[in-house]
Protein backbone atom coordinates (compact mmCIF):
# COMPACT_ATOMS: atom_id res chain seq x y z
CA UNK A 1 0.00 0.00 0.00
CA UNK A 2 0.98 3.54 -0.80
CA UNK A 3 -0.30 4.71 2.23
CA UNK A 4 0.20 3.34 5.72
CA UNK A 5 -2.64 0.93 7.26
CA UNK A 6 -4.93 2.96 10.09
CA UNK A 7 -6.33 1.87 12.92
CA UNK A 8 -8.65 4.43 14.87
CA UNK A 9 -10.67 3.28 18.10
CA UNK A 10 -13.42 4.88 19.18
CA UNK A 11 -15.05 4.84 22.49
CA UNK A 12 -13.08 1.63 22.92
CA UNK A 13 -9.65 1.75 24.43
CA UNK A 14 -6.80 0.24 22.26
CA UNK A 15 -5.67 -3.48 22.12
CA UNK A 16 -2.44 -4.90 21.01
CA UNK A 17 -4.73 -8.07 20.36
CA UNK A 18 -7.42 -6.80 18.21
CA UNK A 19 -4.51 -4.39 15.99
CA UNK A 20 -2.95 -7.78 15.71
CA UNK A 21 -5.85 -8.95 14.18
CA UNK A 22 -6.42 -6.12 11.75
CA UNK A 23 -3.15 -5.81 10.91
CA UNK A 24 -3.47 -9.89 9.62
CA UNK A 25 -6.87 -9.52 7.83
CA UNK A 26 -5.10 -6.26 5.87
CA UNK A 27 -2.02 -8.57 4.95
CA UNK A 28 -4.61 -10.96 3.52
CA UNK A 29 -6.77 -8.22 1.79
CA UNK A 30 -3.23 -7.07 0.50
CA UNK A 31 -2.27 -10.76 -0.87
CA UNK A 32 -5.46 -11.29 -2.75
CA UNK A 33 -5.92 -7.90 -4.56
CA UNK A 34 -2.12 -6.13 -4.60
CA UNK A 35 -3.60 -3.32 -6.06
CA UNK A 36 -4.81 -1.53 -2.54
CA UNK A 37 -3.40 2.45 -1.94
CA UNK A 38 -4.53 2.84 1.12
CA UNK A 39 -6.81 1.50 4.19
CA UNK A 40 -8.21 2.47 7.29
CA UNK A 41 -9.73 0.79 9.70
CA UNK A 42 -12.27 2.24 12.80
CA UNK A 43 -13.31 0.25 15.51
CA UNK A 44 -15.96 1.47 18.39
CA UNK A 45 -18.62 0.46 20.33
CA UNK A 46 -21.89 1.56 18.89
CA UNK A 47 -24.39 0.84 22.19
CA UNK A 48 -23.84 -0.46 25.23
CA UNK A 49 -27.06 -1.80 26.55
CA UNK A 50 -27.49 -4.06 30.08
CA UNK A 51 -28.78 -7.50 28.66
CA UNK A 52 -27.36 -7.47 25.69
CA UNK A 53 -23.62 -5.99 26.46
CA UNK A 54 -21.01 -3.90 24.09
CA UNK A 55 -22.00 -3.70 20.49
CA UNK A 56 -19.35 -3.82 18.00
CA UNK A 57 -18.83 -1.46 14.62
CA UNK A 58 -16.27 -2.19 12.30
CA UNK A 59 -15.74 0.41 9.63
CA UNK A 60 -13.34 -0.41 6.71
CA UNK A 61 -12.52 2.02 4.31
CA UNK A 62 -10.12 0.89 1.24
CA UNK A 63 -8.67 2.61 -1.65
CA UNK A 64 -7.84 1.76 -5.18
CA UNK A 65 -7.21 2.73 -8.45
CA UNK A 66 -10.13 5.35 -9.13
CA UNK A 67 -12.21 3.69 -6.40
CA UNK A 68 -12.74 3.46 -2.98
CA UNK A 69 -14.81 1.02 -1.20
CA UNK A 70 -16.51 1.10 2.13
CA UNK A 71 -17.69 -1.19 4.47
CA UNK A 72 -19.47 -1.23 7.62
CA UNK A 73 -20.90 -3.57 10.02
CA UNK A 74 -21.95 -3.47 13.41
CA UNK A 75 -24.17 -4.79 15.89
CA UNK A 76 -21.61 -7.32 16.53
CA UNK A 77 -21.54 -8.69 20.16
CA UNK A 78 -18.05 -10.26 19.73
CA UNK A 79 -15.49 -8.27 18.20
CA UNK A 80 -13.21 -10.59 16.79
CA UNK A 81 -16.76 -12.02 14.26
CA UNK A 82 -17.14 -8.20 13.65
CA UNK A 83 -13.68 -8.05 12.05
CA UNK A 84 -14.16 -11.59 10.05
CA UNK A 85 -17.43 -10.12 8.52
CA UNK A 86 -16.64 -7.06 7.84
CA UNK A 87 -13.41 -8.33 5.72
CA UNK A 88 -15.12 -11.17 4.05
CA UNK A 89 -17.09 -8.56 3.05
CA UNK A 90 -14.43 -6.26 1.99
CA UNK A 91 -12.95 -9.10 0.27
CA UNK A 92 -16.39 -9.89 -1.75
CA UNK A 93 -16.50 -6.31 -3.20
CA UNK A 94 -12.61 -6.08 -4.31
CA UNK A 95 -12.71 -9.59 -5.61
CA UNK A 96 -16.38 -7.53 -8.01
CA UNK A 97 -14.25 -5.06 -9.01
CA UNK A 98 -11.14 -7.20 -9.98
CA UNK A 99 -13.93 -8.98 -12.19
CA UNK A 100 -15.52 -5.98 -13.75
CA UNK A 101 -11.69 -4.18 -14.13
CA UNK A 102 -11.11 -7.81 -15.87
CA UNK A 103 -14.31 -7.26 -18.40
CA UNK A 104 -15.80 -10.24 -17.06
CA UNK A 105 -18.84 -8.82 -15.05
CA UNK A 106 -21.94 -8.73 -17.56
CA UNK A 107 -23.03 -5.34 -17.96
CA UNK A 108 -27.10 -4.48 -18.17
CA UNK A 109 -28.03 -2.89 -21.70
CA UNK A 110 -29.61 0.93 -21.04
CA UNK A 111 -32.86 1.09 -22.30
CA UNK A 112 -34.31 4.15 -24.94
CA UNK A 113 -37.13 5.90 -25.01
CA UNK A 114 -39.25 7.02 -27.44
CA UNK A 115 -42.73 7.27 -28.94
CA UNK A 116 -44.60 5.66 -31.08
CA UNK A 117 -44.12 7.35 -35.30
CA UNK A 118 -45.79 4.85 -37.88
CA UNK A 119 -47.78 1.68 -37.24
CA UNK A 120 -47.81 -1.24 -39.65
CA UNK A 121 -50.63 -3.28 -38.25
CA UNK A 122 -51.22 -5.75 -41.19
CA UNK A 123 -47.65 -6.66 -41.59
CA UNK A 124 -47.36 -6.56 -37.53
CA UNK A 125 -43.86 -3.84 -37.52
CA UNK A 126 -43.76 0.13 -36.94
CA UNK A 127 -41.00 2.69 -36.09
CA UNK A 128 -39.86 4.33 -33.18
CA UNK A 129 -38.93 7.94 -32.98
CA UNK A 130 -36.42 8.43 -30.68
CA UNK A 131 -35.96 12.00 -29.02
CA UNK A 132 -33.38 13.03 -31.13
CA UNK A 133 -35.64 11.95 -34.61
CA UNK A 134 -33.81 9.12 -35.84
CA UNK A 135 -36.41 6.67 -36.20
CA UNK A 136 -36.17 2.85 -35.05
CA UNK A 137 -37.96 -0.17 -36.70
CA UNK A 138 -39.41 -2.98 -34.32
CA UNK A 139 -41.67 -6.11 -35.21
CA UNK A 140 -44.96 -7.01 -33.13
CA UNK A 141 -42.53 -10.12 -31.41
CA UNK A 142 -40.57 -7.45 -29.74
CA UNK A 143 -43.08 -6.28 -28.04
CA UNK A 144 -43.16 -7.22 -24.30
CA UNK A 145 -46.45 -6.92 -22.43
CA UNK A 146 -48.47 -4.70 -24.82
CA UNK A 147 -50.69 -5.66 -27.72
CA UNK A 148 -49.85 -4.61 -30.88
CA UNK A 149 -53.36 -3.57 -32.11
CA UNK A 150 -54.14 -1.56 -29.39
CA UNK A 151 -50.72 0.77 -29.50
CA UNK A 152 -51.36 4.12 -31.24
CA UNK A 153 -49.43 6.51 -32.90
CA UNK A 154 -47.79 8.78 -30.12
CA UNK A 155 -47.75 6.23 -27.42
CA UNK A 156 -44.26 6.35 -24.88
CA UNK A 157 -42.08 3.49 -24.78
CA UNK A 158 -38.90 2.25 -23.47
CA UNK A 159 -36.72 -0.29 -25.44
CA UNK A 160 -33.38 -1.72 -26.55
CA UNK A 161 -31.62 -0.98 -29.01
CA UNK A 162 -29.86 -3.72 -31.08
CA UNK A 163 -28.16 -4.16 -34.12
CA UNK A 164 -30.45 -6.52 -36.85
CA UNK A 165 -30.03 -7.78 -40.16
CA UNK A 166 -31.24 -3.93 -41.77
CA UNK A 167 -29.78 -1.78 -39.44
CA UNK A 168 -30.68 -0.72 -35.69
CA UNK A 169 -34.02 -2.08 -34.24
CA UNK A 170 -35.74 -1.55 -31.11
CA UNK A 171 -36.51 -5.26 -28.71
CA UNK A 172 -37.87 -5.27 -25.45
CA UNK A 173 -40.25 -2.54 -26.28
CA UNK A 174 -43.06 -1.70 -23.24
CA UNK A 175 -45.27 0.97 -23.02
CA UNK A 176 -44.20 3.55 -20.42
CA UNK A 177 -46.61 4.17 -17.70
CA UNK A 178 -47.71 7.68 -16.62
CA UNK A 179 -48.18 8.45 -12.99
Amino acid sequence: MQVPLQIVFRDLGRSDAIEAEIRQKVEKLEQFYDRMLGCRVTVGIIQKHKHQGKLFNIRIDVTVPGAEFVINRDKAEDIYVAIRDAFDAMKRKLDDHARRQRGEVKTHEIEATGRIARLFGDEGYGFIEKPDGAEVYFHVYNLEQADFLRLQVGDEVTFLEEAGGEGTQANRIRLRRHS
